[in-house]
Order: C-alpha cells, then structure tokens, then sequence
C-alpha cells in the first residue's frame, strides 16, 4: 500500500490494519477449505481409480491368484482356490530351511499303460503258410511274438428291447369254468418311469450328459439325430422331472444323512430359474449346495428362489455341529443357534486382500502383500500336513505351535492398519472384511478335521457352474428342482468314489423294487460304495 494513502490518524490507522488482519484470514479459511475440498476429491479420485483398475484386471487380465515369485524360489503351495495357486513370498525373517530328499526311483517317461478293465479284441497277423518253411525244408516254430496295443473307440449306439409277454387262455372251456382270470399274462417289471420307452441305461446317459459334462438337451438331441432317433428337448426334460420325483425319498434320507452331525461346508451360487410364479424370468434364484465330508461323505443340492438366511436354516434343520460358510450375512443368524458353532473362511480373506494387488495401487501393496505373504504360510504347514499324513493329535500341536502364531501375527498388521486406511478403499474393505470374520477363522485351529477355508463348499458347487454356462437356465421351479436331485446324486456318487454313469443305472434299476427304508437306504451312494462292480 502507498505511504501517500496511509490516514495520519492513529485511530483510522488501527481500523485499516484490523481490517487488512480480517480480509487476509477470510483468505486463509478459502484456501484451507479449497485444499480440504481437494483433499477430498483426490481421495475420491483415488478410490475411483482403484476400482477402474480392479474392474480392468477382472475382465482382462489372468483370473488365477497366484502370487508371482522370483525364478530362483522353487516352492509353489496350493491354496485350493478354484484350481489356483497361491506362493509363499519372500520374506527377510524367514531363515533357510534344510530339506532332506530321500534317494528314489525315477519312473520311466513314455506311454501309460492301458488298463487292464478295457476290454481286448485280438487280431493275429501272420506270415503266409509258405513263409513258415526254413531254407533247409524244415517247418518253422513259434518262438514268441509282439504284442502292439492300440485304442479304439465303438460309436454308441442306439436299440431297442422288446418285452414279448405271451398270453394264455384256455380254449376248452373259453375261461368259463375258473375262478381267475380268462388271460394269464406275466406281470410287467417294475419301471421308473411307467408307460414311458426309456430304460435306465439311456435315461442314465442323458443325465450325466447333462448333469456331469454339461450337455444340455438340444446338443443331445442332435447327437441321438445322429444315431437315427429322435428324442425331443421337451421329451428328455419330463423324463428328468419324473425321475427326480421317484427319487424323493432318496433326497429326504439324504437331508438326514447331511443333518447327523459333524462338519457341514454351505454356499451357494445364482441360478436364472423361467416361469417362476409372481417373479420377472430375469430374477436371480440360487442353488445352495450342502457338503459332509468324513467316511459317508455327501454333497447336497438345494433349489430356492431367494437367498434369505431362512433358506440355509432350512437345509441345516436340527443340525448340531461346526457349520463352515464365507462371509455371507445371511449364514450369521446360525452362528448363533444352539449346538453350531461357526467357522469362516480365509480364502475369502485372501481374495479381498489379491484385489488390493489386483488394482496395481502401489500405496497399498505393503499391507495387502505382507497379509497374503503370511496366509500362504499357514497353507504351507496345512500342506505338508496333508502330505506327512499327519495324526489328529499332530495337527492340533502344529497349528498351536506354528499356526496361530502366524495368525496373531496377521491379527496384529489389520489392526495397526485399519485405522490409517480409508473405510471405502479396497485395503479397507478387505481390513473390514477380516476383522469381521476373525473369530470364525481362528475356529479352524481347534479342530483338525476342519480345513481353514470353505473350499469343500466351492469345489463341490463348481459342476454346477460349469454346466451352467452351457444351458444358461432352468425352464421352470421342477426342473431346477430336478436339477438339484441329480446334481446331489452324481456328485455324492463322485465323492464315494463310485462311477456316476454306473451308479444311476443301476439305481434306476433297483429303485422301482424298493418296498422299504432299509431298501432304500442301501441306494444310498455311500452304502452302495462298497459294490466293486461301478466303481
């Protein structure tokens, strides 16, 4: 300001430089609050970022979670996370270990053998008759021969089976003279499905077409074109709602067989189900599939438009025992039910944390990095476990010994961090997330039947998935009913060991002479494991 302008009296002056005081802190205060409103907006921009690159990495990059290592770090640990892999990462606390390798024999690289259940058909080639006498007249002798084995495959193939039931009567008295019947005709077997043409054989077909190698009916009905028969879409889909019903009381003893006790792993996953009353044909259903591992292991397929908690306290009934689940709000109202008690799942702690690393926002690695650095860890000691054959006993003292330190440790890192994160970020969500699930996941440490993660669950729900993506909905409530009948059955079939293929045709065949529970019990996958002949 000019001198010149400047007021000689003292009190003009005093008002001039308070009001110069004023004007400069009301500029403060503007500029404080345009760099909050900036702060603010960076923040937000950051988020946003975050989510592009996520949402770029999920739709074009590699879907496997395996952490890149350096070429020189020759451990790979499996997490069991949809077919992935998950590393251990290097670590500057982590001391070299000693591995003994014991000397072994080293198989022979080449051909498999064929199995010897395969069916042979032998073809002889030999040398004309006149090329079996020696130059010096002699007759030639068979020293040995070669033996080239090659596979060949038979075309299926399509009959029919007659049952011819003749009939009698009696031509001298026309039937006149007896109390019974005029015609005596044998009795019809009992069918699955009665009045219909198909046999257990070619309905077991069509379903493990479907159900276990994802075929859905119009592909099938074009490959039966192939073979000179016409069977329709809509023809194989009541063949399967009416097989599922006769299968019911096979579903019902499997609901008590789940509910006995134990250990139950749920999920579930959305299913597009048509026709469904008071509902758009766009509406999300779900499948909810059911595990019971052990000796009589299960897999259970439940069909329910919603995905209420209401639905997974029906399926678990009056179970009592350690029910595992992810994260899903709607399995925390079983928690707290009398005689379960709640395990969570440290995949999904892992996969909050890969998403982080997912979307390349280098701020946040550390944590994210450091967390799954350590869960990879916790998969090595279940791994060599595992592959050690380790004692329950053993299990216990391993994950109390060298497992929960590990966990602590983790504890420890999403506390001191959850703080300091945004809440809306990916690295906050996914400290959110696992501090959320952190008294289910240490659940796993007091129990060495129990696995850390929910994979029982994921594995046994992904056939669904997969056939899913081939026939994209169910064309009504039955069917996707039916759906989950057959799905329940094969995949039960498949964890026992059995032959699926096998296993439904001879329950096809047994089932219409079935009279009793014990009778229907022993068609029960797990009872019928022991029978060699469909294994």
């Amino acid at each position: 300001m000019d001198k010149a302008l400047l007021p000689d009296d003292f009190e003009k002056l005093k008002e001039l430089i308070l009001q110069q005081n004023r004007l400069l802190a009301e500029k403060d205060i503007a500029i404080a609050d345009k760099e909050a409103v900036i702060a603010d907006k960076s923040a937000v921009i950051e988020e946003l970022s975050e989510q592009v690159r996520l949402l770029k990495a999920l739709a074009f990059a590699k879907k496997s979670e395996m952490v890149k290592k350096p070429a020189k770090d020759e451990y790979q640990y499996s997490l069991f996370d949809e077919a992935e892999f998950v590393c251990e990462l290097p670590s500057s606390e982590s001391e070299p270990e000693i591995v003994q390798v014991p000397a072994h024999c080293r198989a022979k690289k080449g051909r498999k053998h064929i199995s010897e259940s395969i069916p042979r058909e032998e073809i002889i080639h030999d040398i004309p008759a006149e090329e079996k006498i020696c130059a010096c007249g002699c007759e030639l002798t068979r020293i040995g021969e070669v033996v080239s084995e090659k596979l060949d495959y038979v075309p299926a193939q399509i009959r029919v089976l007659r049952h011819i039931r003749p009939k009698y009567a009696c031509k001298k008295c026309e039937g006149t003279e007896s109390n019974g019947p005029a015609v005596k005709i044998a009795p019809m077997p009992p069918q699955l499905i009665r009045q219909g043409i198909v046999t257990p054989g070619l309905l077991a077909h069509i379903l493990i077409n479907k159900f276990c190698d994802g075929l859905p009916f119009y592909r099938q009905n074009r490959m039966f074109e192939r073979l000179g028969i016409e069977i329709s879409r809509s023809t194989m889909s009541n063949w399967t709602v009416l097989a599922a019903q006769r299968c019911g009381l096979l579903m019902e003893l499997m609901y008590e067989h789940l509910r006995c006790g134990g250990i139950i792993n749920l999920d579930e996953t959305p299913v597009q189900v048509l026709k469904e009353p008071g509902r758009e044909n766009t509406t999300k259903s779900y499948m909810w599939v059911a595990c019971r591992s052990g000796t009589k292991p299960a897999i259970l397929f439940h069909y329910a438009p919603s995905r209420a908690g209401k639905i997974a306290a029906e399926i678990v009934g009056n179970f009592k025992g350690i029910l595992q689940t992810d994260g899903y709000a709607g399995y925390n109202a079983l928690g707290g039910s009398e005689g379960i008690v709640h395990a969570g799942c440290l995949v999904h702690v892992r996969r909050k944390f890969m998403d982080v690393l997912k979307a390349g926002s280098k701020k946040k690695k550390g944590t994210a990095s450091t967390v799954i650095d350590l869960i990879a860890k916790l998969y090595r000691l279940e791994s060599r476990a595992r592959k050690d054959v380790f004692s329950p006993e053993e299990i216990l003292n391993m994950r109390t010994e060298k497992a929960r330190p590990l966990l602590n440790k983790i504890h420890e890192i999403i506390l001191k961090s959850f703080g300091s994160v945004p809440p809306t970020s990916l690295l906050g969500k996914a400290l959110s997330y696992a501090l959320g699930q952190w008294p289910r996941i240490t659940v796993y440490l007091e129990n060495p039947t129990l696995t850390p993660d929910n994979n029982i669950a994921e594995n046994a729900i992904r056939p669904f998935a997969v056939g899913r993506k081939n026939w994209l909905f169910s064309g009504s409530p039955r069917g996707a009913e039916a759906s989950a009948t057959f799905y329940s059955l094969i995949e039960s079939a498949k964890t026992n060991n059995l032959n699926p293929a096998d296993y439904l045709c001879e329950l096809f065949e047994k089932l219409p002479h079935a009279q009793c529970r014990a009778e229907l019990e022993e068609l029960m996958p797990w009872n019928i494991a022991d029978n060699a002949e469909i294994k």
